[in-house]
């Protein structure tokens, strides 16, 4: 049961986690300039993360959600509204 529970709070992080970076995203830049393979990078990588945390008993549930919240974080930075905001900071 606790393995179950553990999932679904996983799942439900990373289902969340990935809306917040598409609605950012969407509002960003709108609907021409929306980086659909960076969603895509996201949706298989909590896939991923997931699939792991079921192989891995061990692998703890704040571990899981420390990494996907890294990724996401990794993954947004290389996205067009982001690298836009960096350049306009750093000039």
């Amino acid at each position: 049961m606790k393995r179950i529970l553990q999932t679904s709070l996983l799942v439900g992080f990373i289902v969340l986690t990935t809306a917040t970076f598409s609605f950012a995203q969407f509002s960003a830049g709108g609907n021409a300039g929306f980086p659909f393979f960076h969603f895509g990078c996201l949706v298989i990588g909590g896939l991923i993360i997931v699939s792991l945390k079921n192989k891995y008993e061990k692998l703890y549930l704040s571990e899981a959600i420390g990494s996907f919240a890294l990724f996401t974080i990794l993954v947004a930075l290389f996205t067009a509204p982001v690298a836009d905001a960096l350049k306009a900071m750093l000039s």
